[in-house]
């Protein structure tokens, strides 16, 4: 399945601003495979929608029950691609190298969050990584255009907090994961869903 970014619009067949029932009447071939509360101090609901028995594909995000951030699996997720360049399941340099350069030529304005991760603001763009069998790749998180300002920025922009935990950007010498082991969170009690 493959999914074109429209940038801070919507991505394949997801628009932002879209309710839950309309999000799951645009997913042919996905189920609903759980519910969950997406962050520790706010009301943000995720809703994991997969390809057959526990296989997740796609991770959405609504605020007042409308979609405002998708991410996607790398594993079984559609191949998101900007400009006909591929996001998901990239090798993280590779990707890295893209942004970069587009950057260098002054077509887009690349930065980088507290947690190392890159992305474009005014794509509403943010690439994550993931663990896979063959080792890291490519995620990408997208969000609308209300809730693109500082979207790079995981501690004041507006993607959930689940979306920021777990494997980091890889940097020599950087920490692997967050939170690094033995770091005591002030989370109140939330757990992240993944």
């Amino acid at each position: 399945m493959d999914w074109e970014l429209m940038p801070l619009e919507g991505v394949g067949p997801l628009c932002f601003g879209m309710c839950i029932t309309e999000v799951a009447a645009v997913l042919p071939g996905m189920t609903e495979l759980r519910r969950f509360k997406a962050a520790p101090f706010s009301e943000t609901l995720g809703v994991e929608f997969g390809v057959g028995r526990a296989k997740p594909a796609v991770y959405a995000y609504f605020i007042d029950g409308r979609l405002f951030c998708v991410a996607v699996d790398a594993v079984h997720g559609p191949q998101v691609t900007l400009w006909g360049r591929e996001l998901t399941a990239c090798v993280p340099a590779d990707l890295e190298r893209f942004l970069l350069h587009a950057h260098w030529c002054e077509v887009l304005d690349m930065s980088y969050g507290p947690r190392g991760n890159p992305g474009v603001n005014e794509l509403g763009l943010v690439v994550r990584v993931q663990e896979v069998a063959s080792g890291v790749v490519t995620r990408p998180v997208m969000v609308g255009r209300t809730w693109a300002d500082r979207c790079t920025d995981d501690w004041e922009g507006a993607i959930s907090e689940c979306e920021w935990v777990g494997r980091l950007w890889p940097h020599p010498g950087g920490t692997a994961s967050w939170p690094p082991p033995g770091h005591k969170t002030h989370w109140a009690g939330w757990q992240p869903p993944f």
